[in-house]
């Protein structure tokens, strides 16, 4: 039926935020058989996205849920190592076809993509209500303090959602999480910010097939392949240093960032003719201080924020999704979506997120440290990294994540039951509310 303004939703779930983490949540607690809501600020994936880069682990979640090939098919590159290059050598090549099998590259993909993909499926199904175009303003709590839906207000004025659980997926800045009135530690783990910019790759110039990243001359620069055809160039620069560098001009910065990046200075200096052409990423580390409450948990970079290297953003949130999906399902068929239940995925996946906030600032140590001292020791580290068993756990550390996040098909097509519930603006084939099953 059609929606109308001010008209409370009931269901299972309120997910906030239409990104990687709550769509593939969505999707997992949706084939499983539950009611869902998505609350999306933006009506459209018509935006500026950050991260393309999927590694094995992600694509892994993708696969398993059945949404990698239609994701592909709207359009990426693959890309089969990570090299560090310095003065025109290469100190660190990863060959990501010695990984297990059948996930053995990374992918150069639009995040619209994977979204438009993950969107459509879960847009299937008569349990999914879709607000797009609406952000929180309230959380709605009961007599004891448990989480129990929001207040979202959008084109149509203010709606009230009901749900026995609220996930926070909406991003490093989340509103969820500041209405929860939960605080955010950020930690200055890294020592630069990023300019990132994409240009143009001609036709006659070979499309690389690695992430790369260059020390040159000048700050280290990384680059990829991004679809349809450019390069996408992340330039770092001190933190917080971006104010007094802009105030040279965009003639000393392009000329700064071919220095930085030779191989391509001709494409940079036909592309970059304004600091508009430039975004800034504020790279930093952040941990919320609770990722669980009665009723409320926080996933994806409203959890945890990460800085771009190691390309670790989304696919941590793929991971997310199905590692909370397990635990999630169990709470809600108990009827207790409780911080002691939800614990069992807070716990143990925190410590896969220290994990990977150390791995990621000695990353930066290694590859984007500057100095006589630096030089010296980073060919000899990328050779420990190539050449032994430890070398070969990090990487898969990197690539894979933690190999408990798999899709748990087995929970598919439970009888749970699903309300018949319209859904705003979207298009698509409807399924039924039925158990769902898999294949």
């Amino acid at each position: 039926m059609a929606d109308t303004a001010n008209t409370p939703h009931t269901g299972d779930v309120c997910v906030v935020g239409g990104g990687p983490a709550g769509l593939t949540l969505a999707l997992l607690l949706l084939r499983t058989g539950f009611r869902v809501t998505l609350v999306e600020r933006s009506a459209s994936l018509d935006r500026e996205y950050r991260g393309e880069i999927l590694q094995p682990g992600g694509l892994a979640v993708l696969d398993q849920l059945g949404c990698l090939s239609g994701a592909v098919a709207r359009g990426g590159h693959r890309l089969d190592r990570f090299q560090l290059v310095e003065r025109d050598k290469v100190l660190l090549d990863i060959d990501y076809g010695r990984l297990p099998p059948p996930h053995t590259s990374l992918l150069s993909l639009p995040q619209s993509h994977v979204l438009a993909e993950l969107l459509d499926r879960c847009r299937r199904f008569d349990n999914f209500h879709d607000l797009v175009g609406h952000r929180v303003t309230e959380l709605v709590t009961d007599g004891g303090g448990a989480v129990r839906g929001v207040v979202a207000t959008g084109p149509g004025g203010r709606r009230t959602v009901h749900a026995a659980c609220v996930v926070g997926a909406d991003g490093r800045y989340s509103k969820t999480r500041r209405l929860a009135g939960i605080e955010a530690d950020r930690v200055e783990a890294f020592a630069f910010d990023v300019l990132w910019f994409k240009v143009p790759l001609p036709t006659d110039r070979p499309r690389p097939r690695e992430v790369r990243v260059f020390r040159s001359g000048g700050s280290p620069v990384l680059v990829y392949p991004s679809y349809p055809d450019t390069l996408q160039i992340g330039w770092t620069l001190p933190h917080q240093g971006y104010r007094r560098l802009a105030e040279q001009g965009i003639a000393h910065v392009r000329e700064e960032i071919c220095r930085a990046v030779p191989e391509h200075a001709d494409l940079v200096r036909e592309r970059i003719t304004s600091l508009t052409d430039l975004t800034l990423l504020d790279v930093f580390a952040g941990r919320a201080r609770q990722s669980v409450r009665d009723g409320l948990v926080l996933i994806g970079d409203s959890a945890h924020t990460h800085s771009p290297l190691g390309a670790q953003g989304i696919n941590l949130a793929l991971q997310d999704a199905a590692l909370l999906h397990p635990v999630l399902t169990a709470a809600l068929r108990a009827g207790k979506v409780t911080a002691e239940r939800l614990a069992a995925y807070d716990e143990p996946r925190s410590r896969d997120i220290d994990a990977v906030m150390k791995m990621q600032h000695i990353q930066a140590k290694a590859m984007l440290s500057q100095g006589r001292v630096a030089r010296a020791v980073r060919p000899r580290l990328a050779s420990l990294l190539q050449r032994t068993p430890a070398g070969s756990h990090i990487t898969r550390l990197i690539a894979l994540g933690n190999p408990q996040a798999r899709v748990r098909t087995d929970l598919f097509g439970h009888d749970v039951p699903a309300a018949r519930q319209g859904m705003s603006g979207g298009p698509g084939r409807r399924e039924s509310t039925a158990p769902h099953r898999p294949g």
